[in-house]
């Protein structure tokens, strides 16, 4: 499947498996998001991948147009809680190489119950004081290529440069699963809150964080460069 060279305006879009054989899909494009705020705002996603086995998807740039509704909130505003720009669930052997990401109202990314994804050479931007703009966020994932969710598993991230924002956490929230074998590594992090961060709840869970490896990392700017806090939800909690 080939997008051509051009601007298309996009509402919410779901491309659904199983599908027959492995794909392509090669974007030359720009996809933009309608700018009233609320054609995408109450949905989970703007774009879905869903029991797909099997794609390839190179280039394109995707503009989400997210501001309208982070001045709604920062307002105090009744406002949805936006989409996320892409969506992956439940899919398995993704290649996701060469994307620009802009101005998402939620999430850029985000991986739910996925294996052996890779995620290369991505663009991903958002001013940093725009609220749950997480770049990546992944869970109950394993085989990964960057908020890092429950029950993700065997996730390697190499080669990131950051900034500004909240640099990389591995976290988890009560009653979920654990997360375990991350390694990041050979990254860079520039006026960021946040280098790499592990939190969790204080309180007693099955959850654990083990064998988590952060290496050659190189920190310019960075508020805390390391920092566990195994109290960071404590405040809240209702």
């Amino acid at each position: 499947m080939v997008v051509p060279k051009g601007t298309f305006l996009v509402k919410s879009i779901s491309f659904t498996g199983p599908c027959k054989s492995n794909m392509k899909l090669l974007i030359y494009g720009t996809f933009i998001a309608p700018n009233d705020y609320r054609f995408l705002g109450s949905n989970e996603f703007w774009i879905m991948f869903y029991r797909v086995d099997g794609i390839s998807i190179f280039g394109g740039t995707i503009d989400a147009k997210g501001s309208s509704l982070w001045f709604c909130k920062s307002r105090g505003n009744n406002c949805p809680s936006g989409a996320r720009l892409i969506s992956f669930q439940s899919c398995n052997n993704v290649l996701l190489r060469g994307l620009k990401s802009f101005n998402s109202q939620r999430v850029h990314i985000s991986i739910n119950r996925c294996w052996n994804m890779f995620l290369q050479k991505m663009k991903i931007v958002a001013p940093s004081r725009s609220p749950n703009t997480d770049g990546i966020h992944i869970e109950s994932s394993t085989d990964h290529r960057i908020s890092i969710g429950p029950g993700s598993m065997k996730l390697r991230v190499d080669k990131i440069s950051c900034g500004p924002g909240h640099g990389i956490c591995p976290g988890r929230n009560a009653r979920e699963y654990g997360v375990q074998d991350v390694n990041v590594m050979n990254s860079i992090f520039v006026k960021t809150e946040n280098g790499v961060r592990v939190k969790s709840w204080p309180r007693a869970s099955d959850g654990y964080a083990k064998n988590i490896l952060f290496k050659n990392l190189v920190m310019k700017n960075v508020s805390n460069p390391i920092i566990i806090d195994q109290e960071d939800y404590c405040l809240r909690q209702s």
